[in-house]
């Protein structure tokens, strides 16, 4: 997700909350756990779009299992699917939801990478690099950008 951007919606303040906890804390099992909880909250996979995607894009971070990981990812990519420019502008993030799916795809393609799946992590690579003009020349954009470029090495030389 961007930069620390401010955050209207309590619910998304909430999961960058967990996602402080791993990246800056290294809290990987407490994130868990806030992300967990959220979860349940929010209804899981029926509550609204962009917490569904944005709490399951970070839920798969703190996976242990490749496979959970992977799943957190799918969920993720389907409720992005969901989504609105409108309902996202309205959050105070500010991206596009085209903005949100070269991340999607990279996580994506991340997982099949590692399970061995050459296949389809080369096939959600094509989509994250497809999407990449939705991206800024920002910190976030920069991420994202470089992480496809070790993806692609790592997938041609797999």
């Amino acid at each position: 997700m961007p930069e620390q951007p401010t955050i209207a919606d309590t619910t998304l303040a909430r999961i960058n909350e967990g996602v402080q906890l791993h990246h800056q804390q290294g809290e990987r099992d407490t994130a868990r756990d806030l992300f967990a909880r959220v979860w349940d909250e929010i209804g899981g996979e029926r509550g609204d779009p962009l917490h569904v995607c944005v709490l399951a894009h970070a839920m798969a971070d703190v996976q242990d299992d490749t496979r959970e990981e992977l799943l957190w990812d799918e969920r993720a990519l389907a409720a992005a699917g969901r989504l609105t420019d409108a309902r996202v502008a309205e959050s105070g993030v500010p991206l596009s939801v085209a903005a949100l799916y070269p991340s999607l795809h990279l996580n994506l393609a991340e997982c099949h990478r590692k399970l061995g799946d050459l296949d389809r992590a080369r096939e959600h690579l094509r989509h994250a690099e497809a999407g990449i003009g939705a991206l800024g020349d920002d910190g976030y954009g920069k991420l994202i950008r470089g992480g496809l470029d070790r993806l692609r090495q790592q997938v041609a030389s797999g």
